[in-house]
């Protein structure tokens, strides 16, 4: 029998696909119709990916969670040799300068997005079997060795977003495990230093940060999206001008129903539709921390923070750059966004919530 924190998930989680699907359809086709010569072209596609994604929140709901624990170790492995074969020509598929799919024809699957949720496992059973942090080799020498294999072999991809959300999320339940602060000081002034060297070392993360400090430097390249973002979000007043009604998706924000599909919904549906929206996120997330809050066994409370955080950091970081204030990284907005890969994991973690509020056990 499901929770009433479990039927308020899933009706939270019905309600952001079906504005999801709403939004694909309005920001994409123009765009579709150009490119394919069908104006639901995205939407079919992401309406596909939304059935078998709430197919994988059933069948994730169902799984005991502490059964998928004893599997922790070999499923993390395993996503870091899908990560290693999606770097191999002929094997994983170029797009857009990103070696990070497998797939066939137009579907693809991104292996990084169901890393995010191996390593979540790993990481939670491996604190949950340490009594007390005390000293950071011998309790966080692992974990971090495992976000460092992680993060190493997403930026090879390249897919520099995806590193930091799955990182922060691992971070995120170093915290919850009671990790001395002091040990993140050491990492964080580590990790200022890496991420700077990557920054200086790659161009185009370095046109993103200029681009971000000073779009207008630029605003035909490197700041031409941020522009048109806050351009699409500023006519959007408190009640926006109305569904199917923007201007920025006739070919002025470039691909409107990905990362920066929310400018386009702010555009449309202004300061209310915004706010609703963010309200919807923020229930999610409530009710992803009361989960976590109300477990005994320690596996699952690390586990629901850890999927409650990767959801909450998502949001943050592309609410963040569609509104000027992180730079461009390439994240989507959960649920909202297009994208297969990123849709069925976000929707098969929560339905790993909702196993974690039940404690099924079916599984032995």
């Amino acid at each position: 029998m499901w929770t009433r924190r479990c039927r308020l998930l899933t009706l939270e989680v019905f309600l952001l696909t079906i504005i999801g699907l709403v939004m694909v359809a309005s920001s994409s086709r123009i765009w579709a119709a150009y490119k394919f010569d069908d104006p639901w072209y995205y939407l079919w596609r992401q309406g596909i990916f939304a059935l078998l994604g709430f197919v994988a929140m059933f069948v994730c709901s169902h799984i005991s969670i502490r059964f998928l624990r004893r599997h922790a170790r070999k499923l993390f492995w395993l996503s870091v040799v899908t990560l290693i074969l999606v770097l191999i020509p002929g094997i994983g598929v170029l797009r857009n300068g990103s070696r990070s799919w497998f797939g066939v024809g137009s579907f693809m699957i991104q292996p990084s997005e169901f890393f995010k949720i191996a390593i979540i496992l790993y990481v939670s059973d491996f604190l949950a079997k340490k009594y007390r942090i005390k000293h950071f080799f011998q309790d966080l020498f692992i974990p971090f060795l495992l976000l460092g294999i992680g993060f190493g072999l997403i930026l090879l991809q390249p897919d520099f977003g995806s590193g930091v959300v799955m990182a922060c999320s691992v971070v995120v339940i170093l915290l919850a495990a009671d990790a001395p602060i002091s040990y993140f000081m050491r990492m964080a002034a580590a990790a200022c230093m890496g991420l700077a060297a990557l920054i200086f070392s790659a161009p185009y993360r370095m046109a993103r940060i200029t681009s971000f400090l000073d779009p207008w430097k630029d605003p035909l390249g490197s700041g031409f999206q941020i522009i048109q973002s806050l351009f699409a979000i500023a006519p959007g007043g408190v009640l926006g001008s109305g569904f199917d009604q923007s201007m920025q998706k006739h070919f002025y924000l470039p691909e409107p129903q990905t990362d920066f599909i929310f400018a386009i919904f702010a555009e449309e549906f202004g300061f209310i539709g915004c706010a609703g929206l963010m309200a919807l996120f923020a229930a999610i997330i409530f009710q992803g921390v009361q989960i976590a809050l109300s477990q005994q066994d320690s596996f699952l409370c690390y586990t629901a923070i850890g999927l409650t955080a990767l959801f909450a950091i998502q949001v943050l970081i592309n609410l963040g750059v569609v509104v000027g204030l992180l730079p461009v990284t390439g994240i989507t907005l959960p649920f909202i966004s297009y994208g297969g890969s990123s849709l069925i994991v976000m929707m098969s973690s929560m339905g790993l919530l909702m196993s974690i509020a039940n404690d099924r056990d079916r599984i032995r």
